[in-house]
């Protein structure tokens, strides 16, 4: 279907792919994965055809078609919403231009008469009548109201915009599907529309993304950037993960008998097989388990940031009471009327539609931002550590990591040197970059720091917005791990659905017009019919 043949990419002296030589085959969804600046983007633009390599070949099956996710949402503004859908088939939209140009030719001849005649052909063959109808159909599942269909793209809000491209990207039922971080600015709903509609389809996916639920959801095989080379994986992101785990763990028992480590593999493969028989995952992805096997089971070269929250003192029963809150911005209620009472051991995931009423919500919680109503107080036992949605202003210095995080210290041993670069070297800052000023960091190694500054706090609450933007896929396991182990409250707000899911028993939802306040699980919470039409009303 898809292939690459000795593709080479280099940056200078630095080498991302060399001599790589893979295939992607029919009715797959590659997961790539890879450590951030592995090259997983850049093998998706070479293949896309938007960089060139420096050589080897890419070579797609004659006569087969590839579409991708429009990455620039501002690329077709100037185009009507149904249109911009329709162009995703770029063959099919050349000749309903062409027919149309010549159509509105003042001096059509007989020529041009034939000419459409053969257009008209193509275009049967291509289904191009049922077009508009098949483009609205997709609009209106991805909440795009018949309304729109004929706005421009530019006069739609962020939110919609992106909906509308992943239409254009689907559209027409592309032989090979190339996506880059799709549930970016997608919502919950939108993000489960898509995981069904991946996991029925038929042709090739390729997919870069950080959302392990949704790779879970979806991939029929994962795709390893290590090292410049890519390695296929059967099975989905948990699968890989926990293999590898696995893998690891048998190579370091050296007194070990291969025929028991093969039995131990063995039975890995059968439980994780009907974990997978079990869930409701679509059918025509639990083929995947069918393809499972010892031979792909490999340790990983990952490294895995070591985030262990421990607790100075342990919270009293009274942990945060909030009463009557409410905020806006801009004129808007984001939200009001909320009661809530925290409990020793919650771990609750704080939702909203509008994604600063939770911002909102922890900003008045640590003192930052005055609410238009109510009152909070946090027990007298409980100290708070906070990650904010927003961390520019703890890295306005020119100090080192090392006297960073120094000022976080709590005992004389923790200010010492040796103490602090051991630290940051678990935490993935390994020799001199503990040494580089807190001011040129990347965005997921600031939210590195922001955690190692948590891990010295040693709170016994704490309030995590957006943990996982920026983050690796392997700092988003660990710190995912390690908060199911933490014996403190956690107040969370993410859109990463695993962190959601595997953390959270309790959901709080801030409406302009109340709370939803319930102990359950995140997907439970969500997939509720009773809950779905407090929230329609709430939000109303």
């Amino acid at each position: 279907m898809l292939s690459v043949s000795n593709l080479s990419v280099q940056f200078g002296k630095r080498v991302l792919f060399d001599e790589v030589n893979t295939s992607f085959n029919h009715g797959n969804c590659y997961g790539i994965i890879g450590a951030n600046g592995a090259g997983k983007s850049t093998f998706l633009k070479v293949i896309t055809g938007e960089m060139e390599p420096n050589s080897g070949h890419v070579h797609l099956e004659p006569g087969k078609r590839m579409s991708v996710l429009e990455q620039d949402h501002f690329a077709c503004d100037d185009f009507p919403v149904l249109e911009t859908v329709i162009r995703g088939n770029k063959p099919l939209y050349a000749i309903k231009k062409e027919m149309d140009d010549l159509y509105a030719k003042p001096d059509f001849s007989d020529a041009d008469s034939n000419r459409v005649g053969e257009l008209q052909i193509k275009y049967e063959e291509m289904n191009g009548w049922n077009a508009e109808s098949d483009a609205a159909a997709m609009l209106s599942n991805l909440d795009i109201s018949e309304a729109q269909h004929y706005t421009l793209m530019k006069d739609l809000d962020g939110k919609q915009k992106v909906r509308v491209l992943l239409a254009q990207a689907l559209f027409g039922n592309p032989d090979v599907l190339i996506m880059d971080e799709p549930t970016n600015d997608l919502d919950y709903e939108t993000i489960q529309w898509l995981e069904n509609f991946l996991a029925n389809y038929d042709n090739t996916v390729i997919v870069v993304s950080h959302d392990r639920h949704f790779l879970d959801a979806v991939c029929t095989h994962i795709s390893d950037v290590d090292f410049g080379k890519i390695n296929h994986y059967s099975g989905n992101y948990t699968f890989w993960y926990e293999s590898s785990q696995l893998a690891a763990k048998q190579r370091a028992q050296q007194n070990k008998k291969s025929e028991e480590k093969k039995k131990e593999l063995e039975e890995f493969i059968a439980r994780f097989s009907a974990n997978v028989a079990k869930s409701k995952q679509a059918t025509s992805r639990k083929k995947m388990i069918d393809k499972l096997n010892i031979e792909d089971i490999r340790p990983s070269s990952r490294r895995y940031p070591a985030i262990i929250f421990e607790q100075e003192r342990e919270a009293g029963d009274q942990i945060l009471n909030v009463e009557n809150l409410a905020t806006e911005a801009d004129g808007k209620t984001l939200f009001s009327g909320i009661d809530i009472n925290l409990a020793k051991n919650d771990k609750v995931v704080v939702y909203s539609k509008d994604a600063r009423a939770a911002t909102a919500f922890y900003e008045i919680l640590n003192g930052n931002q005055q609410p238009t109503a109510g009152s909070f107080q946090w027990g007298v036992t409980t100290n708070q550590s906070y990650l904010p949605l927003d961390n520019a202003v703890y890295f306005e210095t020119e100090d080192s990591l090392v006297d960073w995080l120094r000022q976080y210290a709590k005992t004389d041993e923790e200010r010492e040197a040796v103490f602090l670069r051991g630290f940051l070297g678990k935490m993935l800052f390994s020799g001199d970059e503990a040494l580089k000023s807190a001011k040129v960091l990347s965005g997921g190694e600031k939210v590195r720091c922001m955690l190692s500054r948590m891990m010295m706090v040693r709170a016994n609450v704490l309030m995590l917005d957006e943990p996982t933007n920026h983050l690796d896929l392997e700092s988003i396991t660990a710190f995912n791990n390690s908060l199911i182990k933490f014996k403190g409250t956690v107040l969370l707000t993410t859109h990463d659905h695993a962190f959601a899911q595997s953390v959270g028993n309790r959901v709080v939802e801030l409406t302009p017009k109340g709370v939803i306040d319930r102990h359950m699980t995140f997907d439970e919470y969500m997939l509720d019919p009773k809950i779905k039409e407090l929230r329609d009303k709430l939000y109303a």
